[in-house]
């Protein structure tokens, strides 16, 4: 299954390690460090130029990216839980909640 993060950027959910509320986790000092390190590797993806408000780290064989996303990481998760339910297996989601 895939995950539509906003225009026209879809990510395989077999590939997602995490999506997190950008406002929330961008307190932690070791979360902003991480943010900064990816963005110098060229693996930050803006998907579009409205206001972000979540990021989803990727990981697709050894590349790790990081979309950043106008839509909720409550949304982004509702949806994830939807495809889940349609009889994605091998991903358990309650640790997202």
């Amino acid at each position: 299954m895939y995950l539509h993060l906003g225009a026209d950027i879809v990510v395989s959910s077999y590939d997602i390690i995490a999506i997190l509320d950008l406002e929330k986790t961008t307190v932690s000092k070791i979360t902003r460090d991480f943010l900064s390190d990816i963005q110098k590797k060229s693996m930050v993806i803006n998907v579009s130029n409205e206001m972000p408000k979540s990021y989803v780290v990727t990981k697709d064989g050894e590349k790790e990216k990081v979309y950043i996303s106008p839509i909720s990481s409550a949304t982004l998760l509702k949806r994830a839980e939807l495809a889940d339910k349609k009889g994605r297996d091998g991903m358990i989601w309650d640790a997202f909640r």
